[in-house]
């Protein structure tokens, strides 16, 4: 267990800071099928025996970019990555799923509406793992961009001195300070427990939101999300407005 995030209070609350993928738009399943050529070349080239299905790509690193993603799989073969090769796989995984995100995700009133909404009463804020490139295009194809300003996305590959990913918590500590905004003034909306540790580490209360998980997968995703501290867990954007307003 990470620790607990702290109660739910949105009368100060001034901020949302919302992860993207999996939590604004059903981004996650699309990209690990188009991530999968990728990954794979790249693990036939550490002595992988066999490559790996999306969904089992998924399970091993949900929550986390590629970026993470490489170094741990190759930490797992007993192999370490010159920065120069990292980088060449880093940026040809971006490119091949920012395509394909671009050409598959749509519009959804059941996120659109509760977010203009709640942005009536919050600034909201994206926080991510992924390339700023990747997220401006997926907020771009679902109609979200214009509910976060472009100085008000926060990415963990492109916003930070030395790119990192969730549950490192160094990005939320970088929204929280470029923004102005602490635990009294924003909170933090998660879907993956990668995520949610990152958000309660860095000290905002934290909702776990299952808007886009799998029915089969909700019940051990909450308790998942409960056991690294959230403070509540909500079934959609609709559920979620519905505790801050």
């Amino acid at each position: 267990m990470t620790g607990r995030s702290l109660p739910l209070d949105p009368t100060a609350v001034t901020t949302l800071l919302c992860d993207a993928d999996g939590t604004l738009f059903p981004s996650e399943e699309p990209a690990y099928a188009a991530s999968a050529d990728v990954t794979n070349r790249f693990l036939a080239g550490l002595g992988a025996e066999r490559p790996y299905a999306p969904d089992e790509l998924q399970r091993m690193t949900n929550g986390k970019n590629f970026r993470a993603a490489a170094t741990e799989l190759a930490t797992g073969h007993g192999r370490d990555l010159t920065r120069a090769d990292l980088e060449d796989w880093v940026a040809e995984e971006k490119d091949a799923v920012t395509a394909h995100l671009r050409t598959v995700l749509r519009p959804d009133p059941e996120v659109r509406g509760p977010l203009e909404r709640l942005s009536g009463r919050f600034a909201l804020a994206a926080v991510t793992s992924s390339a700023s490139s990747r997220l401006t295009a997926c907020l771009e194809v679902t109609g979200l961009a214009p509910l976060f300003d472009a100085d008000r996305r926060f990415s963990a590959e492109d916003s930070l001195t030395e790119p990192t990913s969730k549950p490192d918590p160094a990005v939320y500590v970088h929204a929280g300070r470029t923004l102005g905004v602490g635990p009294a003034d924003a909170i933090a909306v998660e879907d993956s427990v990668n995520g949610a540790r990152s958000a309660v580490t860095a000290g905002f209360p934290t909702i776990g939101i299952l808007q886009f998980v799998p029915a089969a997968d909700r019940r051990a995703r909450a308790e998942a999300l409960r056991d690294v501290g959230v403070a509540a867990v909500t079934e959609s954007w609709a559920d979620a407005e519905r505790l801050l307003c």
